[in-house]
């Protein structure tokens, strides 16, 4: 009877979701943090399943059996922070952490922005990537004002894709918010430590060269634009920088605040697959376990010319 009294305790211990909380802006464990688990559905997508307060050692218990990926998201001072539990992972002595928030920046500021500009004869597609990188130890969050404010130019109708990725997360669609300055919008989305991506992706009619004006509102930069081989960009605002020699963009550095550039021609970056056809574009992919999630492959493009322009530059 011994033996099988320790596989049924074993299996007891397995059987449950725990860990603790740690605040990182105190270093101290987080009492009254709301922690959930969540189960992926291919069909339903996240499926709460419990959720508990850690204690007053920041120790939290759910008596639940993980079966298939799960998620472990914990709310904390307005902001949650999530915590993937692969299929075989341990479950138990989970360490979570949060941070304390605050409406002002801090320490976060925007580390890039870069500008993606692809034709196809009859639209100009605009992608836009802000890319915050915040050192410290408190997270940016104003519901009220948002974290971003960004101009969308009139011809786009209002009409933008908002999608915010967290450090380490998956990108998460955010409405914009009206703002009462015409054309520009707020975004709600919490910069939290490390580097926090949002993405706006926008069309507009283009039937010949075409005038594309717009606005930088941060405060942050370098901002640059990457123009596909094919399409054609004029402007005293911009300055050529370089190409980017396997796709041959050319990649420009935006020099004011308040921009108009020119642009001709066709040209994207994206790769068709053999059941797409060749209009450009930014393709966008729903992962199997997240239907109200998309990536634009088409940024991730502008993420690695840009990486290869910094690292050509540090070599000098």
């Amino acid at each position: 009877m011994r033996p099988l009294a320790t596989l049924l305790g074993a299996c007891a211990a397995w059987a449950e979701v725990s860990g603790t909380v740690t605040n990182k802006t105190t270093g101290q464990p987080q009492a009254g943090a709301t922690v959930t688990l969540y189960k992926l559905a291919a069909e339903t997508g996240l499926e709460a399943l419990t959720s508990v307060k850690s204690g007053a050692d920041g120790k939290f218990t759910m008596p639940d059996t993980p079966k298939g990926p799960h998620l472990v998201q914990t709310a904390f001072d307005g902001v949650t922070y999530n915590h993937m539990l692969p299929p075989g992972r341990p479950s138990t002595g989970l360490a979570l952490e949060v941070y304390r928030a605050s409406a002002a920046p801090g320490a976060a500021k925007v580390n890039n922005h870069m500008i993606l500009f692809e034709a196809n004869g009859m639209e100009l597609n605009v992608s836009e990537s802000i890319i915050f990188d915040n050192p410290g130890k408190t997270s940016y969050n104003d519901p009220d004002n948002g974290t971003l404010r960004f101009f969308l130019p009139p011809a786009a109708q209002g009409k933008v894709k908002v999608m915010g990725t967290a450090p380490q997360g998956m990108p998460i669609e955010r409405a914009p918010k009206k703002t009462k300055t015409e054309n520009v919008y707020a975004v709600d989305f919490p910069v939290k430590p490390g580097e926090t991506r949002i993405d706006l992706t926008y069309s507009m009619p283009m039937t010949g060269p075409g005038e594309f004006a717009s606005r930088v509102l941060h405060g942050g930069g370098p901002v640059r634009a990457v123009v596909p081989a094919g399409l054609t960009l004029a402007s005293s605002d911009t300055k050529l920088m370089g190409q980017e020699p396997s796709t041959q963009a050319s990649i420009y550095e935006v020099t004011k605040k308040d921009y108009k550039v020119s642009l001709s021609g066709t040209g994207t970056l994206r790769q068709p697959g053999p059941d797409e056809d060749e209009a450009p574009g930014i393709r966008q992919i729903k992962p199997r376990l997240y239907d109200q999630i998309y990536v634009v492959v088409g940024l991730m493009a502008v993420i690695l010319v840009l990486g290869l322009i910094q690292l050509a530059r540090k070599r000098e």
